[in-house]
């Protein structure tokens, strides 16, 4: 193949990509740099400056060993789907939060992939009283590949529902709002890991970031 012809395809697959954000949402990835979104410098897992945006692809991972962190949107959300497509390695542990305030404490939508781990499932991170809700992922998943996941989240007692490349994997709802302060919104954010459950040579890979508010 020559140059010319890599190109066109370089390029072709790069429209399509921009495209593959569903109908009725809005495009919130990052960028340039990580406009729409910052670091939150109050998380438990870390500070991590070693979030990335190259070519619409937002990456993260440990600037340094146990040093995580997460990015948040700079806009809150209350009832709203999220879609996203990731294509992790796999040993890294991350997650998507729902109505998180800036230290993190949030609806989690687990995005665990390493051993034991779960995709897909709903987790209070730094919530009390919410009861951890796995999802049968695996058979959904494509390793190596780029995977969708759909998260809606609705109601004053939340409701959330997640997708994974179209199949629906997760559709559960509290017993009452465990939110931080009984807030009914939010910042979205995304997750790395601290401590020994991602290293830094190790990188999650998030693209098509987009949102769709429901009321």
């Amino acid at each position: 193949m020559n140059r010319s012809a890599w190109l066109f395809l370089l390029c072709g697959t790069a429209v399509l990509a921009a495209e593959a954000v569903p109908p009725g949402f809005t495009d919130i990835t990052p960028g340039p740099g990580l406009k729409g979104w910052h670091i939150s410098q109050v998380n438990h897992h870390g500070n991590s400056t070693a979030w990335k945006v190259n070519q619409g692809v937002l990456t993260g991972t440990q600037d340094r060993k146990d040093n995580g962190g997460i990015v948040l949107t700079d806009t809150k959300y209350k009832d709203v789907e999220v879609y996203l497509e990731m294509n992790p390695d796999f040993g890294c542990d991350s997650g998507l939060f729902l109505r998180s305030n800036e230290k993190g404490e949030a609806y989690q939508v687990m995005l665990d992939y390493l051993p034991g781990g779960n995709m897909g499932g709903v987790y209070g991170e730094g919530l009390q009283g919410v009861r951890a809700q796995t999802a049968d992922w695996e058979k959904h998943w494509k390793k190596g590949e780029w995977n969708s996941i759909r998260a809606r989240i609705e109601g004053p007692t939340p409701h959330i529902q997640v997708w994974m490349n179209g199949d629906q994997i997760t559709d559960w709802t509290d017993t009452a709002n465990h939110t931080a302060g009984g807030a009914e919104d939010g910042m979205i954010a995304l997750q790395i890991h601290g401590g020994s459950r991602c290293t830094p040579d190790l990188y999650h890979r998030f693209r098509n970031v987009a949102v769709k508010e429901l009321h």
